[in-house]
C-alpha cells in the first residue's frame, strides 16, 4: 500500500469548482478531475491555526490551540510520519514551506525517513543583500520600472528578503512550487516498484504573497498590477484594489491547479489509483476583503478561513465523485493514514479515521472546535457556528511546552522569568511541562458571542439569537474542552462551568 498527500497552504474552499460562487468561476480543471475521482468532504474544518499549529495536528491528531501557540513538535508528541517510519513504512517530505526550517518548526521534517526542502518562499532567509532594510518596508514590485509614487496604495509591509529571493527565479521551472512537485514526483517514480511508502508533497502556495508565473497572470491583467501581498488588517482599499488582489490570488491558485495535474497524470500513467491513497488538503483559508478584512490572524474565524477543502481517494473503498456530509477536521488525517497502513492509532489522538466516512458517509463527530491560541473559540455542528468571545480578556494566557520557541526565534530569557513547572498533562506521557505566561499574542477580535446558521446565512452576514442552540453548543464546547484536556484556566477564560479534577465524571455531550 502507498499514500500520497498533496498539501497546499491557504487554499480557499471557494476556489474548488464545486464550491465556487456563481460570480467567480475561475477555471480549475485539475481540481475538477480530482473531484470526479475522490470523496469530497463538504463539511471539513480546521482545528488549530495558523500554519505550524495546523501541522502539529497533522502529526499528532489532537488539538494544539488549547495549550500551545506556534511551536515545534514536543518530545511527548505522537508523530504520524514517525510512527509510520518505525513500522517500516518509508515516509518522505518534499516541501518549500520555509517555516519548517526556522526555530518554531525545526522538529517536524526530521520525523520523516527522508526529506528535501526548496528555498525562497516569503521571508525565507535565503538570498543575502548587504545593506538591505531589514525593517521589512520595501514594496514588492514585479516590474522594477514602476514609479515609487504608485506604490503607496497597498499598506502591507513587504520585505527586502522576499524581493531578494525572487531574483533567483528565471521562470516557472525555478519557482519553489515547481521544484517541490519535481521532488515529490521524483520520489514516486523512483519507488514505483516498492510498497509501503508515504510521500507528502507540500507547497506554501497559494499563501501570500500571490507571486505567480507570467503564464498565470496574463489572463487576468492587461498590464502588470504591482501589489500581490495583502495586509493582515481591516480593509481600507478601494473595490478596484480588492478585485485586483483577488485576481492575483486566482492566478496563483491556478498555478497550484497545474501542479496538482502533474500528480493526477502520474496516477493515471502508472495506474496508481489501484493501490495508492491520495489526499489533497490545506491548513486554513484566507479573507480577500470579505467581512471587511484581509488575512487570517486577527479577525473572527469566518467560514472563508475555517471551512476548508478536503479530497480523499481510498483504493480500498473505490469511492469517487461523491460528496460526504459528515463533519470532519484536520485532526482526522493522522489516524486516517495510520489506519490505512495498519499502524495502531495512539490513545492520545482525538481525531478519527475517515475510512467509513469515505465509504458510506458514517459520521465521526457531532461537533468540532477550532481557533487560535489565546483568541476566541469556535464550535460547529456543520450547520451552525458559534463563536465564543473571551470573558476575561485581561487574564493571563499560558503556553504549556518543553520546546519554548516562536516562529523564527527561541523564547527570550525575559519571557521565561515567570516559568512554572506544571505536573504532567493527560497527553504528555508522564512528562511535566513548562507553564509560561504569554507576553504577546494574535489578539483575535471578537467583541461578543455570535451564532450563525450557515444553511440560511452561508456568508455569515446575519448573527442570530437562539438561546436553546447557544446553550447546546456551550455545553458541547465544555465537553470538548474536557475531551481535549484543556487547562483549567481556559474554562474560566470563556466563562464555562467546570470543577477541576472532575474530568472522569464529565458527561461527554459530543458522543454520536
Amino acid at each position: 500500500m502507498k499514500a500520497i498527500m498533496v498539501m497546499f497552504d491557504t487554499l480557499r474552499r471557494t476556489m474548488m469548482p464545486c464550491f465556487q460562487p456563481e460570480d467567480q468561476k475561475v477555471p480549475m480543471p485539475n481540481f475538477q478531475r480530482l473531484i470526479s475521482h475522490s470523496a469530497v468532504f463538504d463539511h471539513h474544518y480546521v482545528c488549530s491555526m495558523p500554519c505550524i499549529p495546523a501541522r502539529r495536528e497533522l502529526h499528532t491528531g489532537r488539538a494544539n490551540f488549547l495549550h500551545r501557540s506556534w511551536g515545534p513538535l514536543e518530545p511527548f508528541d505522537d508523530s504520524m510520519p514517525e510512527l509510520l517510519k518505525k513500522a517500516g513504512i518509508h515516509t518522505h517530505l518534499s516541501t518549500d514551506h520555509h517555516h519548517y526550517f526556522a526555530d518554531g518548526g525545526a522538529t517536524y521534517h526530521p520525523r520523516y525517513s527522508t526529506w528535501e526542502g526548496f528555498r525562497g518562499q516569503v521571508g525565507d532567509a535565503w538570498v543575502g543583500k548587504c545593506g538591505a532594510d531589514e525593517s521589512g518596508f520595501a514594496p514588492v514590485m514585479l516590474n522594477p520600472e514602476h514609479q515609487p509614487e504608485k506604490l503607496q496604495a497597498m499598506r502591507k509591509p513587504m520585505g527586502w528578503q522576499n524581493l531578494s529571493n525572487r531574483t533567483r527565479r528565471k521562470g516557472e521551472a525555478e519557482y519553489s512550487q515547481t521544484l517541490t512537485f519535481d521532488g515529490g514526483i521524483s520520489f514516486i517514480k523512483n519507488n514505483l516498484d516498492e510498497d509501503r511508502w508515504f510521500v507528502q508533497i507540500e507547497c506554501f502556495d497559494p499563501h501570500e504573497p500571490f507571486d505567480a508565473p507570467e503564464e498565470f497572470l496574463k489572463p487576468w491583467f492587461h498590464e502588470d498590477f504591482t501589489y500581490d501581498w495583502p495586509p493582515y488588517a481591516a480593509v481600507e482599499e478601494s473595490q478596484e484594489m480588492i478585485d485586483q488582489m483577488r485576481r492575483k490570488y486566482y492566478a496563483l491558485a491556478q498555478f497550484c491547479d497545474k501542479s496538482l495535474g502533474r500528480i493526477l497524470d502520474l496516477m493515471d500513467e502508472f495506474s496508481l489509483w489501484k493501490d495508492t491513497m491520495l489526499i489533497v488538503n490545506t491548513d486554513h483559508g484566507f479573507l480577500l476583503g470579505e467581512h471587511d478584512w484581509w488575512g487570517k490572524n486577527f479577525m473572527p474565524d469566518y467560514e472563508e478561513i475555517s471551512h476548508i477543502p478536503l479530497f480523499i481517494w481510498d483504493p480500498r473503498c473505490g469511492v469517487k465523485g461523491e460528496h460526504r456530509m459528515a463533519l470532519s477536521q484536520n485532526i482526522d488525517l493522522a489516524p486516517t493514514i495510520l489506519q490505512y497502513f495498519g499502524v495502531p492509532i495512539p490513545e492520545d489522538m482525538r481525531g478519527k479515521p475517515l475510512k467509513n466516512t469515505i465509504e458510506s458517509d458514517v459520521p465521526v463527530r457531532k461537533y468540532g472546535i477550532f481557533g487560535i491560541h489565546g483568541g476566541p473559540v469556535n464550535i460547529t455542528d456543520g450547520r451552525y457556528v458559534y463563536m465564543r468571545a473571551v470573558r476575561t480578556p485581561e487574564a493571563r494566557v499560558w503556553e504549556y511546552t518543553l520546546m519554548p520557541a516562536h516562529m523564527k526565534n527561541m523564547f527570550g530569557a525575559e519571557e521565561l522569568q515567570e516559568t512554572e513547572l506544571e505536573p504532567p498533562l493527560a497527553f504528555t506521557k508522564g512528562c511535566p511541562v513548562m507553564k509560561i505566561p504569554v507576553k504577546t499574542g494574535y489578539g483575535r477580535k471578537l467583541a461578543h458571542d455570535a451564532l450563525f446558521d450557515l444553511r440560511n446565512d452561508p456568508g455569515q452576514e446575519r448573527p442570530m439569537h437562539d438561546e436553546e442552540k447557544e446553550r447546546e453548543l456551550e455545553n458541547a464546547l465544555t465537553a470538548l474542552f474536557l475531551e481535549n484536556d484543556a487547562p483549567d484556566y481556559v474554562y474560566r477564560r470563556f466563562g464555562l462551568d467546570y470543577i477541576p479534577g472532575k474530568r472522569e465524571e464529565a458527561v461527554h455531550e459530543t458522543d454520536l
